[in-house]
């Protein structure tokens, strides 16, 4: 499978006192490629780095040195020729950055992250609206996905009247809404029992064999590492 995400070198630092010259840097030069259509697990202990990789993958966060690039190839359909898609995050503008989030990158987190004032198909719209799609068609496809994740009898609660494993899974739905070509998961099983765990890990591979979606997964969970088509162990900022 062609290469859909490379980073080089990555290094992130953070400034750890009260005094500026006082930095714990977290990533020391994290190098990795990301195939395209794979499920890909990162573990390693509390402090290696996992989510401050991820954020800098998902665009949430800029490195101090090094590179990204993502570069998708559209499916060839009814005859129509190859498109490649290819961004440089370090040529990106903040609002090129806010494009890229919204139009090709998903993310699911272990909270949820779900607005409490609305409904679980308003929460699952969200994405869509913000990329300009019309009211209808964003009510539509998020109907369509919240069935897709057994919540048809949910579409009008809100957050607080639902489950922990309904909430992850409106929370799914919504990572789903703009078809992204990649989803970062940043402890998506961490508050869910195992079968909601499993069911979780199942859709993801669903949509990896339906649509060729590419899930990049920081996880504490065996389960869901052995269910990864690859794992990446990060060490004290490194991977090892």
């Amino acid at each position: 499978m062609p290469t859909l995400l490379h980073a080089e070198n990555l290094v992130k630092s953070y400034v750890s006192g009260a005094s500026t010259s006082e930095k714990t840097t977290v990533l020391q030069g994290i190098t990795l490629s990301i195939e395209q259509g794979e499920i890909l697990a990162i573990v390693g202990s509390s402090g290696a780095g996992k989510s401050t990789l991820l954020h800098l993958l998902g665009a949430l966060d800029e490195p101090d040195t090094g590179s990204i690039t993502i570069t998708y190839q559209t499916p060839i359909q009814n005859g129509a020729s190859e498109t490649v898609i290819r961004h440089e995050y370090q040529q990106l503008d903040d609002n090129g950055l806010a494009s890229l989030r919204n139009s090709m990158l998903g993310f699911i987190f272990q909270f949820h992250h779900l607005l409490p004032e609305f409904s679980a198909l308003e929460n699952a719209m969200m994405p869509a609206l913000i990329a300009g799609i019309s009211h209808v068609e964003a009510r539509k496809k998020a109907t369509q996905l919240l069935e897709r994740v057994g919540l048809s009898h949910r579409l009008h609660n809100k957050p607080d009247a639902l489950s922990g494993g309904e909430q992850q899974r409106i929370a799914f739905a919504r990572a789903m809404m703009n078809d992204p070509v990649l989803v970062l998961a940043d402890e998506p099983t961490g508050n869910l029992d195992a079968t909601n765990s499993a069911m979780l890990l199942d859709l993801m591979k669903q949509f990896r064999s339906e649509s060729g979606v590419t899930f990049v997964i920081v996880t504490h969970s065996s389960d869901i590492a052995s269910g990864a088509d690859r794992v990446i162990r990060l060490h004290e900022g490194r991977c090892i």
